[in-house]
C-alpha cells in the first residue's frame, strides 16, 4: 500500500481523518462497473434463466445486483418471479402475482409505501450493488428525454442515500 494511501486508512481508522479527506472517502463511487441505464427489455436479460448470467431485480427504478442470492432468486428459487423487471409494486404489496411486477405504485396504502421504504433500504440498498437505472425513470414513453426530471422530486425517492 502506497504511503499516502496507508496513512489516509490509518487516520480513517483512527478516526482524525481531516473533513476534505473524509469528505472524498466517504463519497467516492465504487471502482466496479459503471452505473448503466436499463431499457425493459434489457432488464428482461438478466432474468435468473441463464446459468453465468448476472441476475437484477430493480425497486424503485434502481437496478440492483442480486446475483449473490442466487438461492432465492434464481432459476427456480422462490423469488425469481420479481427479477428481470422493476416488480416495486411486488415489492411494496409483498406479492408475486404477475400483476403486481411492474413498477405502478399507483393506489398503494400508506402501509404498503412504508414497508416499500424499508426493503428498499435495509434490504436491497444495504445487501445489493447498485448497477443501474430503469430508463422509465428519466425517459419519456417516446424515448426522449424527461427535461422535467428531477430525482429529488419523485416520491419515495432519496438520491443522496443511494451512493
Amino acid at each position: 500500500m502506497a504511503g499516502g494511501a496507508a496513512r489516509v486508512l490509518l487516520a480513517a481508522l483512527l478516526g482524525v481523518l481531516p473533513a476534505a479527506a473524509e469528505r472524498e472517502l466517504r463519497f467516492r463511487p465504487p471502482a466496479e462497473a459503471p452505473v448503466r441505464l436499463f431499457t425493459e427489455p434489457e432488464l428482461a436479460r438478466y432474468d435468473g434463466q441463464q446459468e453465468g448470467q448476472p441476475i437484477y431485480l430493480a425497486v424503485k427504478g434502481v437496478v440492483f445486483d442480486v446475483t449473490s442470492g442466487k438461492e432465492f432468486y434464481g432459476k427456480g428459487a422462490p423469488y425469481n418471479a420479481l427479477v428481470g423487471k422493476d416488480s416495486t409494486r411486488g415489492v411494496a404489496k409483498m406479492s408475486l402475482d404477475p400483476a403486481d411486477l411492474t413498477h405502478d405504485i399507483t393506489g398503494l396504502t400508506e402501509e404498503e409505501l412504508k414497508s416499500l421504504d424499508d426493503i428498499f433500504n435495509n434490504v436491497y440498498k444495504a445487501k445489493y450493488p447498485i448497477v443501474g437505472y430503469t430508463s422509465r425513470r428519466i425517459l419519456n414513453e417516446d424515448g426522449s428525454p424527461n427535461l422535467d426530471f428531477k430525482p429529488e422530486d419523485q416520491p419515495h425517492f432519496n438520491i443522496k442515500d443511494e451512493f
